[in-house]
């Protein structure tokens, strides 16, 4: 007599079953929650100035090129790698991650951001020291229960093999929302608003700083500025995404 039924065929199906694309809905012919006809719409970036990945649309065929923003005034950051243009659908998933708490929305596109970065690594981008999210102003991670920087550097170091540190830097002043600011304005919004956590070793480091979205840089500049002042030795940028210009589609 048998003590287990013939669950042969169950396993066997339950093995075959494959994961709903998390756009479509249709069930995805890739590893991720993303079938690959949905993966090719998302915007991705295309010509880019290298050192910001502002895009650029009137490249033509030069491989190399940096925006006059970054060669009139270079950011204190060294480089920003980003997949993607912030435009639809990707805005939605964004917005729907950051704002509505859709972790598997925010988990699929730290998944994504970790296979680009592993292709940049290939072709020579270094490595860096630590993975280190923007950090959140105490009462707003308090309003929105998590600080999606953080969770996307934790995908990050996961699927990178790379260690972060969550306690180096510090939102010492509750700034109003960057959202509706100009540039001007946010960097004056930002004057002073972080610092280093007390004890902090940052000397010859390289380090990269994780957001989700690069609008002006403001953010980017004034935490990159209080690295480098630190004696880090490179600090660069990963984000999901990167906005164009204003009136630029």
């Amino acid at each position: 007599m048998r003590c287990q039924p013939k669950l042969y065929g169950l396993v066997y199906n339950w093995l075959k079953i494959t994961q709903p694309c998390l756009l479509c809905d249709e069930p995805s012919d890739t590893p991720l929650a993303l079938c690959s006809g949905c993966e090719t719409e998302l915007p991705w970036l295309g010509e880019h100035c290298l050192i910001c990945a502002l895009p650029l649309s009137s490249l033509g065929t030069q491989a190399a090129l940096t925006c006059g923003e970054c060669l009139q005034r270079p950011p204190a950051f060294d480089r920003v790698e980003a997949p993607w243009r912030y435009a639809f659908p990707l805005d939605a998933l964004i917005t729907r991650f950051k704002h509505q708490a859709k972790w598997p929305l925010g988990r699929l596109l730290g998944e994504l951001l970790a296979e680009h970065l592993r292709n940049a690594f290939d072709e020579g981008l270094p490595r860096p020291d630590y993975l280190l999210p923007v950090p959140l102003a105490r009462q707003r991670l308090r309003q929105r229960g998590f600080n999606q920087a953080a969770m996307l550097a934790r995908w990050l170091g996961q699927g990178l093999d790379l260690p972060r540190n969550e306690d180096c830097l510090q939102r010492i002043q509750d700034t109003p929302a960057q959202q509706q600011l100009n540039a001007a304005a946010r960097h004056r919004n930002l004057r002073q608003a972080f610092a280093l956590s007390p004890g902090t070793v940052v000397q010859g480091l390289h380090l990269a700083l994780i957001d989700d979205v690069l609008t002006t840089g403001a953010t980017a500049a004034a935490l990159a500025g209080l690295l480098k002042s630190a004696g880090a030795a490179r600090v660069d940028i990963y984000c999901l995404a990167r906005t164009p210009k204003p009136g630029e589609r």
